[in-house]
């Protein structure tokens, strides 16, 4: 089936994945200090090791909680607004940051760590705001390529752990409170260019068009009508729930399947990831680490980089992949990718190369899993019903990487990172015994039995 697109739309969606991109950029410079420090300023400002995974569990709740109201947000007022106040709100999570730093006072730092929650909400939404114009052959790749442009930022923020120190200290700032101006500045920059650039807004345009996004079928919109967005406030009011979503997903096994593929594997890149910047600051740097000399910061900061670069730097790959060769081939692949980070980390936890190794894969793994699961997802379920979808996967994969983030500390504190890792792999392979069973499943009903 062919699809014939209007060279206007083309080069406003071209347009769009750009602003996206760029908006991802500064993104993940903004939630790189969260993520590489919140751990140790919530240990610090607490005084105890099991508010570990508080910081972690408060980005993945806030996201979560917020993933359905942007949602509908998004399909009445367009992803433009909806993005921008998400940032903003992020915005004013990282100055929040500084304050508790700054006055060592814990109940803020949960405050600001809730609210950098809808960085991660924005982060989430513009992968699929990136197929709102998209083509239909090129859908995982135009995801893609908004998910990669995360990988400058992020590989980025936890490097800029030691700069931001020594920036606030010219402000009087603490050590760990310095990066998040930084992150400040990062997320006042995207704020300006999502606000500006996203005109018009790519899911308005498409509604007005009468495309929904990803529509699988072929498509010749009038050349002669400009481009103008309408709102829609039908499309917010219609089930705008929790409960109407995942009954469009429960509704196709494919569905289903990709949401339990973006479950399980964020999950299990959260639980490994929040915890192991506390395990290498509790392993000895100077003989087990084999690194005389260095910063355990700067330890941190090198080994996250390099998983965020494992998660974003490759994904034009996998969405190329997925659009070839199909979704689920790269999820097993994703699955396989996520057992072997869990071997490799966990039986060498004693050893950072190890740690890193592993944490490399643990990214490329969640990459591959997630940007196949979510181009599934979204092609699997009934058109008008897809942003909806897109919010519903966003919320429980936020509500079961909180519930991992909080689990994960307890099992590093009772059974060490070996079996943070050993838990994990469970997960990756309870995943693909379910592939295993569907294909089974399909392979019987189309024999006739």
């Amino acid at each position: 089936m062919t699809e014939t697109i209007d060279p206007k739309i083309r080069s406003l969606q071209r347009r769009t994945v750009g602003v996206l991109a760029g908006a991802q950029l500064l993104g993940g410079v903004g939630s790189g200090a969260a993520l590489s420090i919140g751990s140790l300023l919530a240990v610090d400002l607490s005084g105890s090791e099991a508010w570990a995974g508080s910081i972690t569990t408060l980005l993945t709740l806030a996201a979560a909680f917020t993933a359905i109201p942007m949602a509908s947000l998004a399909a009445a007022r367009g992803r433009r607004m909806s993005l921008t106040i998400s940032l903003l709100i992020a915005l004013a999570g990282a100055v929040l940051m500084i304050a508790a730093a700054s006055l060592r006072a814990f109940p803020l730092l949960l405050l600001g760590g809730a609210a950098l929650g809808l960085g991660t909400t924005a982060n989430l939404q513009s992968r699929f705001a990136a197929t709102d114009l998209a083509s239909t052959h090129h859908r995982g790749r135009d995801l893609s390529i908004v998910v990669w442009a995360t990988t400058i930022g992020a590989v980025t923020g936890p490097n800029l752990i030691k700069p931001g120190a020594q920036l606030g200290a010219l402000f009087g700032l603490p050590e760990m409170a310095g990066p998040f101006l930084f992150s400040a500045a990062a997320m006042v920059c995207a704020v300006i260019l999502l606000n500006f650039g996203l005109r018009p807004d790519p899911l308005l345009t498409a509604q007005a068009l009468g495309r929904q996004p990803l529509r699988n079928e072929t498509t010749q919109p009038d050349s002669s009508k400009s481009v103008r967005p309408a709102r829609n406030a039908n499309s917010a009011r219609k089930g705008g729930s929790l409960k109407a979503g995942f009954a469009a997903i429960r509704s196709s096994p494919r569905a289903l399947l990709a949401l339990a593929t973006v479950i399980a594997s964020h999950v299990v890149m959260v639980s490994v990831m929040s915890m192991t910047p506390l395990h290498l600051k509790q392993v000895d740097e100077h003989a087990a680490m084999g690194h005389q000399g260095m910063d355990v910061l700067a330890i941190i900061g090198v080994s996250i980089s390099l998983h965020i670069a494992g998660m974003f730097a490759l994904s034009p790959l996998f969405g190329w992949l997925s659009d070839r060769f199909g979704r689920i081939p790269v999820i097993v692949g994703g699955q396989l990718l996520l057992l072997g980070s869990a071997a490799v980390a966990g039986f060498g936890q004693a050893n950072a190369v190890s740690v890193t190794v592993g944490l490399v894969m643990l990214g490329l793994g969640w990459s591959a899993s997630t940007i196949a699961g979510a181009t599934l997802l979204s092609e699997s379920v009934p058109a008008e019903q897809r942003v909806l979808a897109q919010g519903v996967s966003d919320t429980l994969m936020g509500f079961s990487a909180a519930v991992g983030s909080i689990l994960s500390g307890l099992v590093l504190a009772s059974w060490g990172y070996g079996g943070l890792n050993l838990i994990a792999s469970v997960l990756a392979a309870v995943v693909l015994a379910y592939l295993l069973s569907a294909s089974l499943r399909r392979g019987r009903a189309s024999a006739g039995y």
